[in-house]
């Protein structure tokens, strides 16, 4: 754990240790999520406005995820199998036809996007759109997703917006269209059906809630899938008997540990800040009540005291206990079995069709302290 001053607002405490992540990300009593996860800043008000059931504590956290958690369980993601199998022929049919192409574009970026409108129930007509604007949330310090760079330009006519974002606004009004047509605009098993119904108590989410888990969805259920994939194909491109170890996997279990590996080794979500809600001490230092601890999962991911050879893909890694879904808490991410069932399904067609991945340009990161992500990444594809 070190302390880490910072130019833009309050400093905050860096835990990079794999164990002691585990270890801290379980307390939520001593480390609340109740003030923002992500490092900047809030105002109560701004805080309010804006907080999704991940800005929570149990038991109110748990019973907003609870609404929802079957929608996203296991066996719920196994029946989508067929579908997504679907989708990454076409996908790949298409993207392969291109000679030199964005994988990001062209294959990452695709899939999660068309899943999510067959999850939430949303308009095959508006799912471009809609990335577009989950794009501009997330990225909102990268210039060539968002014109309102949160560190560039003055963003405070949107403070109450998610991520000071115009593009929130945006969908704010996309959201509440939804919530005025009859059952959401959803089935009834829908994700978005399953949020607006009383829980046990018989309490109903709030409008603005809402809003903001529709936000969630759109932003983080598309963008920590595509950079998971990405990363896959970079490290498929760039790191050598990667193809031929993967073509050679077998069962379910192995297939299952591969995509682990690929999401330990993209580390998504770098990190999910928390406030210490009183004094303590922890390997000798003393955390104040009111500061900002970062959990830094991507270090996690990489740390020698939990994985033998981190800096490289090892697909024969077996148990994994990476940190990119955030376990270990209460705030595990509900998408990692769509994630993970995306990934495997996708490699899985892919090595079908194609014998070398060859990366034929320079790719682009992510501008972004948040989300790692390879926004670009130029490839040429040599078929079997």
């Amino acid at each position: 754990m070190a302390w880490c001053d910072w130019s833009e607002g309050k400093g905050f405490w860096s835990v990079t240790r794999h164990a002691d992540i585990l270890e801290l990300n379980r307390n939520h009593q001593r480390l609340s999520s109740a003030q923002g996860i992500r490092m900047e800043d809030q105002t109560r008000e701004e805080y309010l406005a804006r907080r999704t059931f991940q800005e929570t504590d149990p038991p109110e956290h748990t019973r907003t995820r609870m609404l929802v958690a079957k929608a996203f369980s296991k066996p719920m993601m196994a029946l989508y199998e067929d579908q997504i199998r679907e989708l990454c022929v076409n996908i790949l049919d298409q993207a392969l036809t291109l000679g030199e192409f964005d994988a990001t574009h062209h294959i990452a970026r695709q899939l999660p996007m068309r899943m999510l409108g067959r999850i939430a129930g949303l308009p095959e007509e508006d799912l471009d759109w809609l990335v577009d604007k989950g794009d501009a949330l997330m990225a909102n310090t990268d210039g060539d997703f968002t014109s309102h760079v949160v560190d560039k330009i003055d963003t405070d006519a949107y403070r109450l917006m998610p991520f000071r974002s115009p593009a929130g606004a945006d969908l704010y009004d996309y959201a509440s269209k939804l919530m005025s047509r009859q059952g959401t605009g959803g089935d009834a098993s829908g994700v978005l059906h399953l949020i607006s119904q009383p829980d046990a108590q018989g309490n109903v989410i709030s409008d603005n809630e809402f809003r903001n888990f529709f936000c969630l969805l759109v932003a983080a259920g598309n963008d920590t899938t595509r950079y998971s994939i990405a990363a896959a194909l970079h490290a498929l491109a760039n790191q050598p008997g990667l193809m031929a170890q993967l073509k050679s996997v077998q069962g379910d279990a192995a297939w299952e540990a591969v995509a682990d590996e690929f999401i330990r080794w993209a580390s998504p979500a770098t990190h999910f800040r928390r406030t210490a809600t009183e004094d303590f001490q922890y390997h000798g230092k003393k955390v104040l009540a009111g500061d900002k601890v970062l959990l830094w999962f991507i270090s996690g991911n990489r740390d020698e005291r939990a994985f033998e050879q981190p800096f490289s893909v090892n697909l024969s890694r077996g148990t994994n206990r990476h940190l990119s879904f955030g376990q270990g808490g209460p705030h595990a991410c509900l998408g990692m079995w769509l994630a993970r069932l995306e990934l495997r399904v996708l490699l899985q067609e892919l090595i079908k069709r194609v014998e070398r991945i060859e990366q034929t340009g320079e790719h682009l990161f992510l501008r972004s302290n948040f989300v790692c992500g390879i926004k670009r990444l130029p490839v040429r594809m040599h078929l079997t």
